[in-house]
Parts: structure tokens; sequence; C-alpha cells
């Protein structure tokens, strides 16, 4: 933008959960005319733009985040004309748009993953996830939503899921795979998004071999096998090349852990935001919340950066269940009081509390 700064910057950017925000076609489950139809609200409200969770084409093993296809919309979710109507209607009302890009996997419905399945050990559509041979697990990764991060194709070889075992891991080293996220990128872009959110961001490389991690929390430097090796940061120059090929977009990278760990995301040739996803897990405590804050901002300024401040999202419990709900709101007033931009999960503004599920009802592979 010339002459001025750029409007993510600062901005204050509202996370619709689709599939509990608005539903209008009355099947239970929220859609993109349901987000569409509260778009007045969203305006109302003051925010500068809101953060879509993927509606892409899914398995639904994991709430959306399990793509079968990275530019096709879900029919429970809506058609492309409802994005591009949603995306117009939140323009005119002076709101920008921030979609969610899952980089790191697909689904095992993916046409990709059925052609590896099929083809068996060896063939060349294998190549395109992390696949090893052998009588037992190639390493001893563990898989974040709880046991071995290797599934067994039946057949001789081991696919490798960080997440679900329907969310088998892309192979970062494959040109197709890079190519692929860069149409993706293009596709969405072209539809008008004014930034992405990039799921997983720090775990497109893994290491050769598939050795052994570290013991305890991450310290700098420590060379961890599958979370923010260098290898991934010529991945997000690629990307953000293909980002400031369009004017006054912007990209954010899902990052977890100190500033430390998101700095590197955001020097000048990468992305332009990451989020700064302690604050979440820091105490109601005015010298715990000082010390976090600084922190991030001294990594932000060093790239000439600022940072993204999540007051909540849908991979953490509600503000109101860790700050209680007068603490949570104290917090959200702090957070837009500070240089950098504030993303609120929708609810959280009202305080509403943490609702337990019965086992049946839960949804989530965890």
């Amino acid at each position: 933008m010339s002459g001025s700064a750029p409007w993510w910057r600062d901005a204050v950017v509202y996370q619709v959960y689709l599939r509990s925000f608005g539903d209008a076609d009355g099947d239970g489950l929220g859609d993109l005319r349901g987000v569409h139809d509260r778009l007045g609200h969203l305006a109302d409200l003051g925010v500068d733009g809101l953060w879509l969770n993927p509606f892409y084409a899914s398995g639904e093993a994991d709430a959306g985040y399990d793509v079968v296809d990275h530019r096709a919309v879900d029919p429970a979710m809506g058609t492309l004309a409802d994005v591009d109507a949603l995306v117009a209607r939140a323009h005119a009302d002076g709101l920008r748009v921030v979609g969610d890009v899952v980089a790191n996997h697909t689904s095992i419905h993916h046409p990709w993953f059925i052609e590896a399945r099929a083809g068996g050990p060896g063939h060349p559509a294998r190549a395109r996830y992390h696949v090893a041979p052998g009588d037992l697990p190639p390493s001893d990764w563990q898989s974040l939503f709880g046991g071995s991060a290797w599934e067994p194709f039946g057949d001789g070889d081991w696919y490798l899921h960080l997440f679900d075992v329907e969310q088998p891991d892309l192979n970062w080293t494959h040109p197709d795979v890079a190519a692929d996220l860069e149409r993706t990128v293009r596709f969405w872009l072209d539809h008008g998004f004014d930034g992405l959110r990039f799921d997983a961001a720090g775990a497109l490389a893994k290491a050769p071999g598939y050795p052994p991690a570290p013991p305890g929390p991450r310290r700098p430097g420590d060379n961890h096998p599958f979370s923010e090796r260098p290898e991934v940061h010529e991945v997000w120059r690629r990307i953000a090349r293909v980002i400031d090929e369009y004017a006054d977009r912007f990209g954010v990278a899902e990052v977890w852990g100190p500033a430390w760990v998101g700095e590197p995301f955001v020097r000048p040739d990468e992305l332009q935001q990451t989020f700064a996803m302690d604050v979440a897990f820091t105490p109601l405590d005015a010298r715990a919340l000082g010390a976090t804050v600084r922190d991030y901002l001294a990594a932000a300024e060093r790239q000439g950066r600022r940072p993204a401040w999540p007051h909540g999202n849908h991979d953490v419990t509600r503000a109101a269940a860790r700050w209680g709900v007068e603490g949570s709101l104290a917090v959200l007033l702090f957070l837009l009081a500070l240089p950098g931009a504030t993303y609120l999960y929708a609810g959280d503004e009202l305080g509403l509390p943490e609702v337990r599920l019965r086992d049946d009802d839960l949804r989530d592979p965890t």
C-alpha cells in the first residue's frame, strides 16, 4: 500500500468456525451462506476481517483439516459461488477475508493418496508422501493425536501422519507438492481472499532417515527432526513470492512455541505474520504476560514486523475457561492495545464458556 501501513499489521481478525457459526439450510451444520447472512453482525462488531476455517472437500476426519481437494468447496459447506458471494459481501461491508490453507498433509481420500495406496511399494505416487519400508515403524515419532505417527499400508510400507491417521504427511521434497500449493494460493487469492493462514507451517520439513526427536522442551538450535527445521523456510520464501504478486495480501503462519520459534517465519522475505501462541497459555498475571509479550514484540521488531496476538482459537479451550470471564475480557482489551494484529475466536468477545460434550458426540480425533 503506497504511503500507508498494510491493513493487516494492526487488524482485528475474527475467527469464524464455520461448522458452528451460522446454518443457512437448517441441516444442523454451519455453512458459507450462514456466514454470509451474518456479516452485518461482524461489521457492527467493528472487526477488520474474518478468518474462515477450512471449507474444502474433506474426508471429515478432522473437521475439514483432512483435505480431499484444496481448490473445491465441500458440498456440506456450500459452493464456490457461495464463497464468491461471501467475499463480495464482506468487501462491500468493509471486511477482509482470510482463508485457511492446509499444506502439511492431505486426506487419505485425496486422489494422490488413493493412487499411492493402490500403486504398491515403489510406485512413484508414494514419493509425494513420507513412505518407508520395514517390518517395524521407521521411527519412534508419535502422532500429535496419540499413538505412533506411522501407519502400515499393509504391503510392507508405512506412511507418516503427524496428525490423524487419515492425514498422511506430504513430502515437501517432491516438486508436485510445492507446485500444487502455489496453485492453491493463487486460486484463493484470485477469488478475492485478502490473506491466508497456513496450518502447521513449521511441520513441512522432515529430517532424512527420520531420527529420534530430542527429549524435553524445545531449545534454540535443537535441530528437531520434524518441527521448524531450516529447510521449511525455503517453502515459505517461495510462497511469499507468490503472495507478493498480489497487492495488499498477506500470509500468517500457524507456529506454536516461544517467540524464537516463530521469528524466522516473518523474516523480510518470508510471511508477514506468525501467531504469538504462548500468549494463550500464559497465566492471568501481569508479570508473566508482560514477559511473554515483550519477547514476541522484540522478535517481531527485529524482523520489521508486528505480532499476531491470538486471544484464542479452535485448538485451545475458550478464553473464559483459561482466564475466567472477566479475566478473558481484560486480556482481550490488553491485546487490542498492543502493536500488532489481534485474532479473536468467535464467541470469546462474549465470554462464552467451554462446553463439555459426551464422548459419543465428539467428532475431533482427540
